[in-house]
């Protein structure tokens, strides 16, 4: 098993970032920035970004899977990517919109999402 999500420590803007089952809603890994972030509380509550964003699909009969999905908020974007190996868990990173660049920040979650083994 390999849950390293430390390089994402690295993205412009980093404010936190964590691992997450969405089965459970629980953290498999974290890591956290300067500013204070609940971690924890912002993992279980994207899981139900997560199960809502599966069941309109299966409502809609797409046969398709989430890459990734950006929630664009005032001051922050946050980034939830499922593995491609398990799409059970997922990569949740949390930016400061005005210092962060979107392409890079997904271009980064995306290389960490290739490394996880879960």
């Amino acid at each position: 098993m390999s849950t390293d999500i430390s390089e994402l420590k690295n993205v412009a803007g980093f404010i936190g970032a964590c691992l997450v089952d969405s089965e459970s809603g629980l953290m498999l890994a974290a890591e956290q920035g300067n500013a204070k972030f609940d971690l924890e509380a912002a993992g279980a509550a994207n899981t139900e970004v997560v199960r809502a964003k599966n069941a309109a699909m299966k409502a809609l009969g797409l046969d398709d899977h989430i890459e990734d999905i950006l929630i664009t908020l005032g001051t922050q974007l946050h980034l939830i990517r499922p593995l491609a190996s398990n799409p059970a868990v997922f990569v949740y990173l949390a930016v400061d919109r005005k210092t962060a660049n979107l392409g890079m920040a997904r271009l980064s979650v995306k290389q960490v999402e290739g490394k996880l083994k879960v």
